[in-house]
């Protein structure tokens, strides 16, 4: 298992520092040491929502024929794994806020049109107020350290307190960024 996990590593890493040939020519000018490379959207859809799917699955109570069945973490390996989502969650919360990163590539549209913002407005959206969206992103981050003390602590209704904030902090950015006006932001209620 550890050979598998530590090549898996050196193959992530490798893979991530081979450029993209569309992206090969970037420049770093304005942003430091830093190299933004993903979109906003390849950071959601590669890092962040696999990671949070692992927090939400890991702790599953469904009622049906047979009574109450539980699934959650039970070994040692079981919490290590999920402990390695939590800290993928919490670092990928801080490449969202490196300047000079898109929202998406440019011939990203929008899945559902009409309810979702298409990413060129998307954009004007964090650019016209990138404070707000810093304080989503710090949510996010917070969310995901309570998930990470849960964790270490090995506490399953800590666990689905913090994926229920996680959730909170996800949706009520996703209602101010993406579909805005549909539905309402989850915190000011029904």
């Amino acid at each position: 298992m550890a050979a598998i996990a530590v090549g898996a590593v050196l193959f992530l890493s490798l893979a991530c520092s081979l450029p993209r040939p569309d992206r090969a020519e970037e420049s770093s000018e304005g942003h430091g040491s830093f190299q933004a490379t993903a979109t906003v959207e390849e950071i959601m859809r590669s890092i962040i929502d696999p990671a949070a799917d692992a927090v939400w699955d890991s702790v599953v109570i469904v009622s049906n024929e047979n009574g109450i069945e539980t699934t959650q973490p039970e070994t040692q390996e079981d919490w290590l794994a999920l402990r390695r989502h939590a800290i993928t969650l919490v670092e990928a919360s801080n490449l969202l806020l490196m300047d000079g990163r898109a929202v998406a590539a440019p011939d990203s549209r929008s899945e559902l049109p009409g309810i979702d913002l298409e990413p060129a407005e998307i954009e004007a959206l964090l650019s016209a107020d990138r404070a707000s969206w810093s304080e989503f992103v710090r949510k996010l981050h917070e969310s995901g350290i309570q998930v990470l003390n849960a964790v270490d602590r090995q506490d399953v209704d800590a666990l689905l307190v913090a994926g229920d904030r996680l959730d909170l902090a996800c949706e009520n950015c996703h209602a101010t960024y993406w579909y805005p006006g549909y539905g309402g932001r989850p915190d000011e209620g029904p």
